[in-house]
């Protein structure tokens, strides 16, 4: 039975809120009915990864209630999962508006039940999340962050001891214990009879990360012949601001020149329409500032620093910008071949991608006999990977389509700060074979075949957006299609079948022909949008993906 917004609405004027919330309900009330209907018609979901949405009252937004429930919820997963043990939780929280705020409202929760809590003492990338949880041997870890969505979001990610997001069955165990807790009034702020302590982490558990990285470099050689490399590097407002920057001069990279009003830490991102590297207006003022330092490279990362976006010169040395896909695909090019001569690579190493990402990087172990595991979309399933293999096999690094990578084991997610030094790494040595990173690209598409790969994403705001979603979805299970840019399609994968892919169940569906190209569709689990993801192979690539857009994107 659909609830009736206007009586939860009153419920929260009527309730024990604070007066700012209650006056911001009626001013949304009289100026935005649409708004108002979108701001508590539903409860803001508490997925499998944590909470994430747009900042505002009601129960569809993120504010200090739908965090405080959502943390009740976790303390009592937590006493129960571990009864009468000794309890403690990692937090980090990055630039975004409010995500202080939301750090100390979730400190104050988990310690009120007696949790004990580590917290940053300021905004630090979600890598040192990661890594605080297994230093700390924490039970669980929070990251406050909208990754890269716009202003106007926030989020709450949940990590497990292994240092990962949540995976089945803990995330599902901890929506049932969050959904339970159905309002503010249930939540433990203050406690006479328990007090977890609330205990401050910094550049302790900083420099502990930054020699763990140093430990995966591979070409130290490379590196010093140059060091005079030159790289323009931007956090875009977000948390990588001191991180990237002491990384590569630890490595020994001299010349690293910063985009000054992007260093500032600002969650309204006013220099950019959006902090995603994935897109090109992000990267636009390093790339001013590149060419007129004569930069070879250009690095910037999103809010919570798990994304990295690159531009490299080309031969007529414009800076041209990579996509996720060949930044992954050249780390994992360059990591594979300096294990292999270094004598590294034995039959327990192993690499991960996700079943959205370039099978380039499948092509590129097979070559170094390195195995290759396929996995949902989703960070959190390559480290259920690492989790997984743990004891048995390791692991050398892995990616995904939207900018993500991580190389070795100490982090379970992805981690910018040590794909940039990778990447500023992997410049020196293609360097010492007189090379830049875009010709080295070129050389593994010799080597390999050209690969093409784009994505699409139509956006469906509020109720009816999350109905035609639905719709779009539905309609391609029920009516897929018989050919795919001229060539017959010859395979059909649905994601919900666990029982066919051997994967957990996930609203995913991929299409491929008879010439090896692919397209997958899925909603987008953090924003309201559908995703289409096109893969073509061989030297007509580029034009195969404009016909599978016009072939799939309605607009």
């Amino acid at each position: 039975m659909e609830r009736d917004f206007r009586q939860v609405a009153q419920s929260w004027l009527d309730g024990n809120y604070d007066p700012e919330t209650k006056c911001k309900i009626i001013e949304l009330r009289n100026s935005d009915p649409a708004g108002f209907e979108d701001a508590f018609y539903r409860n803001l979901e508490f997925g499998t990864g944590g909470l994430r949405g747009i900042m505002g009252v009601g129960t569809n937004r993120m504010n200090r209630y739908t965090v405080g429930m959502a943390t009740q919820g976790l303390s009592n997963y937590l006493k129960k999962k571990y009864p009468g043990e000794k309890l403690s939780v990692c937090i980090s929280f990055d630039s975004r508006n409010n995500s202080k705020e939301f750090a100390k409202i979730t400190a104050d929760v988990l310690s009120a039940n007696g949790i004990h809590v580590f917290i940053y003492d300021n905004l630090r990338p979600i890598a040192l999340l990661s890594y605080a949880v297994r230093a700390k041997k924490a039970n669980a870890g929070i990251m406050i962050t909208a990754s890269h969505n716009p202003k106007e979001y926030n989020g709450y990610k949940v990590f497990w001891s292994d240092g990962a997001q949540v995976t089945s069955p803990v995330d599902k165990e901890i929506v049932e214990e969050v959904n339970a807790i159905s309002d503010p009034s249930m939540v433990k702020f203050e406690s006479a009879d328990e007090c977890g302590g609330i205990e401050s982490m910094g550049h302790e558990m900083d420099n502990a990360y930054m020699n763990d990285v140093l430990t995966l470099m591979l070409s130290p050689e490379s590196r010093a012949r140059h060091a005079d490399l030159k790289i323009v590097y931007t956090p875009i407002h977000g948390s990588g601001v001191r991180i990237v920057p002491e990384i590569l001069k630890r490595l020994g990279f001299e010349k690293v020149y910063h985009v000054p009003a992007q260093d500032v830490s600002d969650g309204n991102f006013p220099t950019v329409m959006s902090p995603n590297p994935e897109e090109s207006s992000a990267l636009a003022m390093a790339m001013e500032v590149a060419d007129r330092e004569g930069a070879d490279i250009v690095m910037g990362t999103d809010p919570d620093a798990d994304r990295l976006g690159i531009a490299v010169r080309d031969n007529d040395g414009k800076l041209v910008i990579f996509t996720g896909n060949q930044t992954a695909s050249m780390l994992t090019y360059y990591i594979l071949r300096r294990w292999s001569e270094l004598g590294k690579i034995d039959p327990t190493k192993y690499v991960v991608k996700t079943i959205v990402t370039t099978e380039l990087i499948r092509a590129i172990a097979e070559k170094y006999g390195v195995k290759v595991y396929n996995v949902l979309t989703g960070f959190k399933y390559i480290a259920d990977i690492v989790k997984r293999n743990e004891g048995t096999g390791e692991f050398i690094c892995g990616g995904e389509e939207s900018y993500g990578f991580n190389v070795g084991q100490f982090v379970r997610d992805k981690d910018a700060p040590i794909s940039c030094a990778m990447v500023a790494e992997c410049a020196a040595w293609a360097a010492d074979q007189g090379k830049t990173l875009y010709q080295l690209m070129q050389d593994i598409y010799s080597e390999f075949g050209y690969y093409k790969e784009s994505l699409t994403s139509l956006v469906r705001k509020g109720k009816a957006g999350v109905a035609e979603i639905a719709g779009i979805m539905s309609d391609m299970r029920n009516n897929p299609p018989k050919e795919m840019a001229g060539s017959p399609v010859v395979k059909v994968v649905d994601y919900e079948k666990p029982e066919e892919t051997g994967l957990p169940k996930s609203n995913v569906l991929q299409f491929f022909n008879a010439e090896g190209d692919v397209v997958s569709v899925r909603p987008s689990g953090t924003e309201p949008k559908i995703k289409f993801y096109f893969g073509a192979r061989g030297n007509d690539a580029d034009g195969k993906i404009e016909k599978l857009r016009a072939q799939f994107v309605k607009q």
